[in-house]
């Protein structure tokens, strides 16, 4: 038990680390929000990853791997991110120069928690490569534990775990950063915020327009990695 704990918990510090929309976003909502409001959007962010994991070790591999390759899912997903950036990227903008700067801090940090978890759920739900990722978690440790579910959720917990303490510290840091905050600087980042989302939106769609060209990056990344 201890084993399968302490193969967990790396995973989920490194997880946490991870560069993608919901990396950025977490630290944007600790910084504009505060604490309680980047939680909710994380508890969002893992009952998506939750979810994944069930569906992952449930399912057939088949079945996930024509999932979790389809084009379509990830072009679908791109669309998604991609409109939800630019449409926040449009408003901020729109707000940034007909609203007065401190209604604009009203209603930037306007708090509303279950909408945050909704938010991070979705965030991470539309981005079918989170699938993909636990599938490979699960081919990679499965056989380790003899795919057996008591030592699976075991791992998968501190996995969750580690990943969700990770993420307190990084909001809690971020948080710190509250103290310089004006309104123009808010916006700022959630500008930065969008601006990310919009780039990432774009990766997945790509992904989709081009899966022979994911494949031959991966293909070579590989290789060169053998060759060191």
């Amino acid at each position: 038990m201890i084993d399968d704990i302490l193969t967990g918990i790396p995973l989920g510090f490194f997880l946490s680390f991870m560069i993608g929309p919901v990396f950025f976003v977490l630290l944007e909502t600790s910084i504009t929000k505060g604490f309680r409001a980047a939680m909710s959007f994380d508890f969002g962010v893992v009952l998506a990853d939750v979810f994944f994991i069930a569906v992952a070790y449930f399912s057939s591999y088949r079945l996930i791997q024509s999932i979790k390759d389809d084009p379509a899912l990830f072009i679908f997903g791109g669309i998604i991110m991609f409109t939800y950036g630019l449409i926040t990227f449009l408003k901020l903008r729109k707000a940034h120069k007909l609203i007065d700067p401190d209604e604009v801090f009203i209603e930037i940090i306007k708090k509303d928690y279950f909408s945050l978890f909704i938010k991070g759920f979705l965030l991470n739900f539309i981005n079918i490569g989170v699938l993909g990722f636990w599938l490979a978690i699960i081919i990679t440790f499965g056989p380790k534990f003899d795919m057996e579910a008591s030592r699976m959720a075991i791992f998968f917990s501190a996995v969750i775990g580690s990943y969700l303490i990770t993420d307190i510290g990084k909001v809690l840091l971020a948080k710190q950063l509250r103290s310089k905050l004006t309104p123009t600087n808010i916006i700022k980042i959630k500008k930065i915020s969008s601006i990310l989302l919009i780039v990432f939106g774009v990766i997945l769609m790509v992904q989709g327009w081009f899966p022979k060209e994911k494949e031959f990056v991966k293909e070579t990344l590989e290789k060169i990695e053998q060759t060191h």
